[in-house]
């Protein structure tokens, strides 16, 4: 949480240092998560049903004038969950995790009240979980890297948004079942509609 913060006052620092101008709010919005679950080395899962998660955090805008562009930081926290069936019994679960997002996306003003921008996504996994008892721990892997692009539009302190995360690598997994570990990718796939208010 230290680093986090570290970088939330560096960026407004580097706002200060280019004689930018700052603005900061709150957003939140809902997650499709077309393809959190996807098997590794197992055949034990039939498939993964997605359902729609949340999203809510702060942000920090900043202008850059010499290049006419904005730097967006934001952190953001998300959780998602899939229904998922077992080939073995038919049985269903959800698997739901919850994660750190910290998007660091540049942007460009279009037409004074449309935006368009694009950048990496910083993630940290907090905790993930099967509603089904036979699934006695989930482990995680805690930091990924994706990428967001998108688009919105501003009216007055209102926004809204809709833009595509996709993660750059595997996210690997492992659930414990009886005395058996297996493995699976979570790597994360989503549209995302967020809701802002500058303060």
């Amino acid at each position: 949480m230290k680093k986090i913060m570290l970088m939330m006052f560096l960026a407004f620092g580097l706002s200060q240092t280019l004689n930018a101008q700052a603005a900061f709010g709150i957003k939140g919005g809902v997650n499709y998560n077309s393809n959190s679950i996807n098997e590794v080395q197992t055949d034990l899962f039939e498939g993964a049903e997605s359902r729609t998660g949340y999203h809510a955090g702060i942000w920090l805008r900043f202008k850059i004038p010499v290049i006419g562009l904005y730097l967006r930081p934001e952190l953001v926290y998300t959780n998602l969950s899939n229904e998922v069936r077992f080939k073995t019994s038919g049985n269903t679960t959800e698997f739901n995790f919850q994660k750190i997002d910290i998007p660091v996306l540049l942007g460009k003003k279009i037409f004074s009240v449309g935006n368009v921008f694009i950048g990496p996504s910083f993630q940290y996994i907090l905790g993930s979980d099967f509603s089904f008892s036979d699934i006695s721990e989930v482990e995680t892997d805690g930091f990924t890297v994706g990428l967001q692009f998108g688009g919105g539009i501003e009216l007055g302190k209102l926004g809204i948004d809709v833009r595509w995360e996709r993660a750059f690598s595997d996210v690997e997994s492992n659930f414990l079942s009886g005395t058996v570990s297996q493995r699976f990718d979570t790597r994360i796939n989503q549209i995302i509609v967020g809701l802002s208010y500058r303060l």
